[in-house]
């Protein structure tokens, strides 16, 4: 690990390191005014999710709307009590949560309705874990109709910091609004493949998969399947730099490593798609954009940097509040292990 972090900071060395300023032909000149707005998660939360629904420490928050209710996703979750130093662990651990809100008014935080509990009125696990799975974790959903799909990562060992491998990544689904999810066990990608985590976009009829590894060093791919046929696996398509073709090992990178969790949304402001992801080298939370899905894709911009919020990672766009100058985010924090919503503005080029 300590290696591969050096041989980073060489290359971004010799690259001229982080961007802070407008790249040549690109619509982003800066971000500025990178604000916390309030706690999702945690006893600080508007939602008090520790009393209300046993959350007293949870990370990553992808989210994804259905008409009026916004869903957010939520990775390994623990009650009472959270441990002295920080970092995942607690009584009643969960493999992933579920919340839904409908409140628009991101200014002072975001305020559940609820989430998916169990009789006592717990937060409970929405998707389970098959055999030899450490956990099962939510990496991106989407709605397509009135049908709610889940990415999955399916983890098979924790590595060094950053490094992980999975047994399979794949999808659920559920139609009753998230109370009950399937499984189905050929909607998947067998192993640790770069569709393994995932950013999801519903684009013309077809759902975009931006795809890496497991961990937090790899590169974007990037696959479409029609939107209706999602559980399909044999009607994916992957990019390969040209066109559309078979077979994801075909994919070719069109965002540059390293990569780790991300999100990607379209931003009329700018005129651009955008992409925010943790960059475990840089330490920082950036973002690209890109005139089209298939790229290119801009050098990255620090947006959050963990000098400012140490062990920070996640960086899942809202999907109301992701369009305009201002936009809002999700982000983790491994030492109080929960989840922060963030703003910051967007200055576009002259």
């Amino acid at each position: 690990m300590r290696l591969r972090v050096i041989l980073w900071l060489i290359v971004l060395a010799l690259a001229g390191g982080s961007a802070a300023l407008a790249q040549e032909g690109t619509a982003l000149r800066e971000i500025t005014d990178v604000e916390f707005v309030a706690w999702v998660t945690g006893p600080e939360s508007p939602s008090q999710t520790d009393v209300r629904y046993d959350v007293d420490g949870t990370d990553l928050g992808s989210m994804f709307a259905l008409d009026d209710t916004l869903y957010i996703a939520f990775g390994d979750t623990f009650g009472c009590c959270r441990p002295a130093g920080g970092g995942a662990g607690g009584e009643n651990w969960r493999n992933n949560v579920l919340a839904y809100t409908t409140d628009t008014e991101l200014e002072d935080g975001i305020t559940f309705d609820g989430m998916i509990t169990d009789a006592e009125g717990r937060a409970r696990a929405v998707l389970r874990r098959w055999r030899d799975d450490v956990t099962v974790i939510p990496t991106y959903g989407v709605a397509i109709g009135d049908r709610l799909a889940l990415h999955y990562m399916a983890v098979k060992e924790w590595g060094p910091p950053g490094e992980w491998t999975l047994n399979r990544s794949g999808w659920a689904y559920s139609d009753d609004g998230g109370q009950t999810w399937e499984q189905p066990f050929d909607a998947i990608w067998e192993g640790d493949t770069n569709f393994g985590q995932a950013a999801l976009v519903l684009q013309e009829d077809y759902l975009y998969v931006f795809g890496i590894h497991g961990g937090r060093f790899a590169g974007v791919a990037l696959a479409r399947v029609p939107a209706e046929s999602f559980l399909e696996m044999d009607a994916y398509r992957y990019w390969d730099g040209t066109d559309w073709v078979e077979g994801h090992e075909n994919a070719a990178v069109i965002a540059s490593a390293p990569v780790g969790e991300l999100s990607v949304a379209w931003n009329a402001y700018l005129q651009r798609w955008i992409m925010t992801y943790l960059d475990e080298v840089r330490r920082a939370i950036v973002l690209r954009e890109a005139p089209e899905l298939t790229g290119p894709w801009s050098k990255p911009m620090i947006m959050v940097s963990a000098d400012d919020y140490p062990s920070l990672y996640g960086a899942y766009l809202h999907p109301w509040a992701s369009d305009g100058e201002v936009i809002y985010f999700n982000m983790s924090q491994w030492g109080p292990y929960n989840v922060r919503l963030m703003r910051a503005r967007l200055v576009a080029s002259d």
